[in-house]
């Protein structure tokens, strides 16, 4: 696969208020072919505006939905963007094993990943997409290696703040406590196979598409 200077950029370096820019990193850990893709990011990176555009162009790909307690955003949709439940509904999904992966994001609300269809999805031989948080994506790593993970990141600090602030689903408490799991996760791209800058959806999606067809990150 041929890369150019704004595909598949990978970087050793903490990305910072100041910095704009995702540099080569040669520490990576090496990629396995894998049917099965987790794609992670900072909050307000665009995770689900990238995931929505690969499931409306790419239908061979299939998407789990997570199961999350957190209310309803205008324009989600209950079965497309999240299953929405009630806290004692997840505690029995817990309880049951029935949870890929589950987490506490942004000290807020819990997210999880069904198990059974993913297995169902793999055991189909079809290509499966996971758009989990960082918390969840180092829980499938425990489960799964051989997926590929990848990371979306944002152009640069500054973006990834005015794409928070302006999307308006949070307050000011919460958007600051976004901002600090954001440089957290930001920290963790290291431990990602791969990296797709989010500058344009349209191009982050099929940057996506391509490394899951490929099934290993780039300079491979």
């Amino acid at each position: 696969m041929t890369q150019s200077s704004d595909r598949f950029t990978q970087r050793s370096d903490r990305l910072t208020p100041s910095s704009d820019r995702l540099t080569q990193s040669s520490d990576r850990v090496p990629a396995p072919p894998s049917r099965l893709t987790v794609l992670a990011g900072p909050t307000a990176v665009g995770k689900g505006t990238v995931t929505a555009w690969v499931r409306e162009h790419h239908p061979e790909i299939w998407i789990s939905v997570s199961v999350t307690t957190r209310r309803r955003r205008p324009g989600e949709q209950d079965g497309v963007h999240y299953r929405y439940v009630s806290e004692s509904e997840f505690d029995r999904l817990v309880a049951d094993d029935e949870l890929l992966e589950w987490a506490v994001v942004h000290r807020g609300a819990r997210y999880g990943t069904p198990r059974r269809p993913v297995e169902e999805a793999l055991a189909e031989g079809r290509p499966a997409l996971l758009e989990i948080d960082l918390q969840g994506a180092r829980q499938v790593r425990e489960q799964m290696p051989e997926a590929l993970f990848v990371f979306l990141a944002p152009p640069s600090w500054e973006e990834l703040v005015r794409r928070l602030v302006g999307r308006g689903t949070e307050d000011a408490a919460e958007r600051e406590r976004r901002l600090q799991s954001a440089r957290a996760e930001l920290a963790a791209e290291p431990e990602f196979h791969a990296t797709v800058v989010n500058r344009r959806i349209h191009d982050a999606g099929e940057e996506l598409v391509d490394l899951m067809r490929s099934g290993a990150s780039p300079g491979q």
